[in-house]
Formats: structure tokens, C-alpha cells, sequence
């Protein structure tokens, strides 16, 4: 609470200071504009293969989960198929082109240009991603070398909040499913001179559903019972004309039940950010950020439906900033020259426990710090019809204080490492083209290099997924990216587009769960991941009516020798060969909205050696929301509504299921303008 106060405090202070200071020195006929954003696009932003969300998708979810919005894009990938209700936080990593994962993620995640990403794990604190708080989301999918592209291998996922344009001055829902399940949000988008504050707050929790089926059950199963809250502060207000400030404050607590009592989960965190925006001749955009994130989970042994491992508390924060500045070069020419920082730093505490006594029988405590700087630069040319640009990053990585301690159950020690400091140099590359052709067709070819540094989680924590046990190892390399892509895109306005990418990606040295015994794997650098393939979208806007499609399909392989060398030829885990998406909506006027979506996945492995298999799985989805007055309207959501079996584990027969069909029932309301 005293944290919320803070944030209102400085938010309140940011927006009354700066908007009087203008009121005195502004020229009264040019009134001022705060846009919340960045710097914006630049000319050859679109020679990337991007993929865009607009809000009306983003609020007609059927689960009402970010990740559920997400996955209208084919071709994005969590560790896992459950979503942020049934997963175990630190399995929520995410992806794009076919990488595969081990739960970190290899997509760089931004909210309003702020890096997402755990600082110790490397996951996307989802559940504390509100839908309903965002404008847009674009994806640009394949390595990227700007700000922050350290940790983009795989795309780059921009998540940009809306304001009271679109918010209007507040509006609040309310809904809950047949389980008995409740999803609460609430936004104030107050004016406050020339700038504005966003303040929002969301809860869900229910006893969740089973995610064993029904012939694997025994007493001690447990559904997967979920409570989480959310709130959100964010404050713009001018400095003059030209320059704008913004502060972000998230606070967020997470509490999961996963298939046995008192397998409990806990994912918080307190983030807060700061960021100039200045559009003069000399453009500048600079922001700083801190994070400060925890995380406990509790394994359940099996068999003996006792506690075996508390790993009860990993504390780390979160570091970091940049400044980008772009200069004045002419109305065909753009240049961006900028540095940034991050920094994680973290430990993981946990104890040990007899299945059978419950005795304590080791306590473990791991943990070290990341730094990355980058240097960067872009450089744009429209000649003409043709678009050309070219881009380059300096990282300097660091890896240092990396340790990890075993004790006794009685505090003995047992043994004590200190890890080798490790540190370096490495460049990366992007460049591409774009020409437009004429009657709205593009063509567009682009390359990229990047990297990748291990986190903490992977250098030095050890896991188990009963009875799989995963170790750390202290001495992974970086991941290294090189791709390539061409593609094709057809517009007529914005009633058709059409788009077909293909694409080769190779991650070398990445970082895999590697079987090196029964029952027993390793983090290990493979020789590569290879991923091969196509995507094609589709977008057709016809009166009230709408339909967003897309498709992606890879042919991914692992690349590996020695201890790893009989994953080579194997698709990595995790990774379907095709996803497909298409969501259709009708929109008479506004307030408005029947859609459905249809998702199709398929065929994956769970584990390294193709041994265990997940199913291919198609689900279908609604969402629907019936305006009862000016202020009110009725909203009706199906998730899975052919109660599609859905496996999201196979471990050597033992399962777990995604979410069945559930059916949400409840009212918005939106105050007037």
C-alpha cells in the first residue's frame, strides 16, 4: 500500500508541475499533444516481418489472458500450451520462429518499452499483463539489433498502453465462469491538465480446473486453484511543446495451485519506470527502470504425495535504461544512435525434504548477476519506391559472482562454489529492404545476426519436475542468431492485406534441456536449433464484418554432438510443425462485438528425445458483448467450447490437460465522455 501511495504521489507531482509550468509559456493557439509513445516508426520499420494487434482483439479474448490475445498470431509459443492460470510462472517463456525454449524466453518482451522479463528466470509475468489496459500489441517477428536487442533471437513483442481516448474517463467489469471463478478489473483515465494518468487495478481467482484427468486422479490431486492481483499506475504530462515525461509503476502478486495440495506457486514483483520523450529537430527518447521481482514454488513428490523440494524464495531485480537519440538528417534519411543497460541480479533459496519422514535434508541457496551495454545504431534511406536500411549493435556481457552452496538438513555445510567470472565483446547485424511496387503490393527481404545471454535461472538453479531433474550449469555461452527472411505483402487500403514470409533462422549454441540419464537432464549449449519455414497472414475488413488469419509452418531440428548427440536431427521440444489462427467478428456499431477464433496446433514433443508426445489439439472460442444502455453492456465468453482434450505434459503417460470448455457470464461498464 505504501508503495501504491508513492507512485500516486510522484504521478500526482509529474503531471500538476510540468502542466503549469506550460500553461504559463505555451502559445494558447497551439494546444499541446502527449501521446504516451515513443519516437515512433521509422520509414523501414515495415522491411521486418510485424504482425498487429489492434485493442478490439485484444479485449475480446476469450479467457481474458494476454497470452490467449497472443496466440492469434501463429507462430507464437509458450514453453508450455497452459496458460497463466494452470502454469507454473517460471514455465511461462515465450517465443516465435520455432526456437523452442526451456522456459526462458527468446522473444524480447517491451510494455512501453520496458524489458518484462524476469530477472532471475528470464519469464513474462503474464497474469500481470491486463488486456484491457493495452492499445495495440505488435510482433515483429526475427532477430532484432535496437534498443534492448540483446535477448530478441527470436522477435520482438511491443505491448503499448492505452489512454483515456480510448479508455474514456473510467470503465470497470465484472464476470465469473460455471466454476464459480471471478474476473474483476477497474480503470480511471483522468485528464489532468495538459497530460493524464491511467490507475487500474484487476483480480482473478477461482478453485481453477483438473488438470489430471480423471483416471490419474488420487486424494491428493488438487485443482489448479489461481489468485492474482494486479494494479497499475501511469502518469503523462509535457515539459514544453516538444517534450513529454512518463511514469509507470506496476505492482502485481500471483498465487497458483498446480496438481497436487499444496504444490503452491507465488510469482510478485514491483516495477517502476521513467522515460523523456522530446521531438524536436533532435529527437530524444531516454528511460530508466527497476524491478524488483520474487518467485517460491513447492514440489510434491508423485508418490508419496509429500512435499520434496520448497525452493521458498528467489529475489532479484531488475536494471536497467537507455537513450536514444535521433538526429536531424533530411526528410529521406533517418538515423538512430543509442546505448542501453541491463542488469539482473538475483539468488534462489531453497530446502530439501525426505518424501518419506519429511525430514529436511538439504538447503541450497544459488544465485550471481548479468550486465549487458549495448552500443547501437540504424541508419534509413527511402529512395524513391525503395526503402533500405542497416543497423548495428556492441554488446559487452558480463556474467559474475556466480555461486552456489549446499548444507546439511541440520545447516552443515556440505559444499561451497564460486564460479569463474565470465565477460565479452560481441557484435550483431541487421539490415533489409523494402520496395514498394506500386498497387499496393511490397516486396521486403532482411537479415540479422543476435545474442543471447543465459539467465541466472539457467546458470545456476537447478529444477525438478517430479521425477525429472533438471540441473543448472554455470558454464552455458551465449546464444548466437543468425537468419534470413523474404516476403511478399498485398494491401488495398484497410479492407484487404495479405502477407507470405518465409524465413530461415539458425541459433547457435543454444541452450537445451539435454537427457544425460534416466530421469535426469542438464542445461546445456547444443550445437544449434535450425528453424526453416513459412509464415502467411491474412487480413479482410468488410463492413461490420472482420477476419484475421495467419498460419505458421516450421521445420525445426536440433543440431548436436557429444553429450548431445542424440538430440541431432530431433525437432526441439516443445515446438509444433504448424499453428494456424483465424478469428472472425461481426461489429454492427459501437459497443458492439461477436467473434470466434479457431486455433489449430500441432504435433509436439514434451521432452529432447521425442519420447513422450502432445497430441495435435484445435480449439474454438467466442466472445461476445451486447450494449444494454450508453453505460452498460453484457459480455458472454467461451473458452474451448468443443471441449477440445488438450494435453499441455506428457511425462511418461503422466498427464496434465489445458483448460476445458468454460463459459464466462458478466457486465462493463464505461463512464461517458
Amino acid at each position: 500500500m505504501i508503495r501504491i501511495w508513492f507512485l500516486s504521489a510522484c504521478a500526482a507531482l509529474a503531471l500538476q508541475v510540468p502542466c503549469s509550468a506550460v500553461a504559463q509559456t505555451s502559445d494558447p493557439l497551439s494546444p499541446i499533444v502527449v501521446t504516451g509513445r515513443g519516437l515512433g516508426d521509422t520509414p523501414s520499420t515495415p522491411a521486418y516481418r510485424s504482425s498487429e494487434i489492434e485493442r478490439e482483439r485484444i479485449v475480446s479474448g476469450a479467457s481474458g489472458r494476454i497470452e490467449d490475445v497472443l496466440s492469434g498470431v501463429a507462430g507464437f509459443q509458450q514453453f508450455r500450451r497452459s496458460d497463466s492460470r494452470s502454469a507454473n510462472p517460471s514455465a511461462q517463456g515465450v517465443t516465435l520462429r520455432a526456437l523452442g525454449g526451456n522456459a526462458t524466453s527468446r522473444a524480447l518482451v517491451l510494455l512501453d518499452g520496458v524489458p518484462m522479463a524476469h530477472p532471475f528466470f528470464g519469464y513474462i509475468p503474464l497474469s500481470a499483463i491486463a488486456p484491457e489496459r493495452l492499445e495495440n500489441v505488435r510482433i515483429t517477428h526475427g532477430g532484432g539489433s535496437g534498443a534492448f536487442g540483446a535477448g530478441a533471437v527470436s522477435g520482438t513483442i511491443e505491448l503499448a498502453s492505452a489512454g483515456p481516448d480510448t479508455i474514456g474517463p473510467w470503465s470497470a467489469s465484472a464476470l465469473v465462469n460455471q466454476r464459480g471463478e471471478s474476473e474483476m478489473s477497474a480503470l480511471a483515465a483522468p485528464r489532468l491538465g495538459a497530460g493524464y494518468a491511467v490507475i487500474s487495478a484487476r483480480w482473478d481467482r477461482g478453485q481453477g480446473f483438473h488438470t489430471t484427468p480423471r483416471d490419474q486422479r488420487v486424494p491428493a490431486t488438487s485443482r489448479a486453484a489461481f489468485d492474482g492481483w494486479s494494479t497499475a499506475l501511469r502518469a503523462v504530462a509535457p515539459l514544453d511543446e516538444q517534450t513529454e515525461l512518463q511514469l509507470g509503476g506496476l505492482l502485481f502478486d500471483d498465487q497458483r495451485t498446480l496438481r497436487f495440495r499444496q504444490a503452491d506457486s507465488t510469482s510478485s514483483g514491483q516495477d517502476a519506470s521513467l522515460r523523456i520523450v522530446h521531438r524536436g529537430p533532435w529527437q530524444i527518447d531516454a528511460l530508466g527502470y527497476v524491478q524488483a521481482r520474487d518467485f517460491s514454488n513447492a514440489v510434491i513428490s508423485s508418490t508419496r504425495f509429500s512435499k520434496t523440494l520448497d525452493q521458498r524464495a528467489t529475489p532479484s531485480t531488475g536494471l536497467g535504461g537507455k537513450l536514444e537519440l535521433r538526429p536531424p538528417t533530411g526528410e529521406d534519411r533517418t538515423l538512430r544512435l543509442g546505448a542501453d543497460l541491463r542488469i539482473a541480479q538475483g539468488r534462489m533459496e531453497e530446502e530439501a525434504f525426505n518424501a518419506v519422514s519429511g525430514a529436511r535434508t538439504a538447503i541450497r541457496t544459488a544465485g550471481g548477476r548479468t550486465q549487458d551495454v549495448g552500443l547501437y545504431g540504424e541508419a534509413d534511406a527511402t529512395l524513391g519506391d525503395l526503402v533500405v536500411t542497416a543497423g548495428a549493435r556492441a554488446d559487452r556481457w558480463s556474467v559474475t559472482g556466480g555461486y552456489f552452496t549446499a548444507q546439511d538438513g541440520s545447516g552443515g555445510l556440505v559444499s561451497s562454489q564460486r564460479f569463474a567470472d565470465q565477460s565479452g565483446w560481441q557484435a550483431s547485424f541487421r539490415g533489409g529492404a523494402l520496395w514498394h511496387a506500386g498497387g499496393g503490393l511490397s516486396l521486403r527481404a532482411a537479415a540479422y545476426t543476435g545474442l543471447r545471454q543465459p539467465t541466472l535461472n539457467e546458470l545456476y538453479r537447478p529444477f525438478v519436475l517430479f521425477p525429472v531433474e533438471t540441473r543448472a550449469n554455470a558454464e552455458l555461452g551465449n546464444e548466437k542468431l543468425e537468419g534470413i527472411e523474404a516476403g511478399i505483402e498485398f494491401a488495398r487500403g484497410e479492407a484487404l492485406h495479405l502477407s507470405l514470409t518465409a524465413f530461415d533462422n539458425r541459433l547457435k549454441h543454444a541452450i537445451a534441456n539435454v537427457t544425460i540419464g534416466e530421469n535426469l537432464r542438464q542445461r546445456q549449449n547444443v550445437d544449434a536449433i535450425r528453424a526453416r519455414g513459412i509464415e502467411a497472414a491474412a487480413g479482410l475488413r468488410m463492413g461490420a464484418w472482420s477476419l484475421d488469419a495467419s498460419l505458421a509452418w516450421t521445420d525445426a531440428e536440433v543440431r548436436g554432438s557429444g553429450s548431445a548427440e542424440a538430440l541431432n536431427g530431433k525437432r526441439p521440444a516443445q515446438v509444433p510443425k504448424l499453428a494456424a489462427s483465424a478469428s472472425m467478428a461481426w461489429q454492427p456499431r459501437e459497443g458492439w462485438r461477436m467473434a470466434a477464433t479457431l486455433r489449430h496446433l500441432g504435433r509436439q514433443f514434451e521432452d529432447d528425445l521425442e519420447t513422450d508426445a502432445l497430441p495435435a489439439a484445435t480449439t474454438l472460442d467466442a466472445f461476445a458483448q451486447v450494449p444494454l444502455s450508453n453505460a452498460l453492456a453484457l459480455v458472454l465468453r467461451g473458452e474451448n467450447l468443443t471441449d477440445e482434450r488438450v494435453l499441455t505434459r506428457n511425462q511418461a503417460g503422466s498427464i496434465d490437460l489445458g483448460a476445458p470448455r468454460t463459459l464466462w457470464i458478466g457486465v462493463k461498464l464505461r463512464g461517458g465522455n
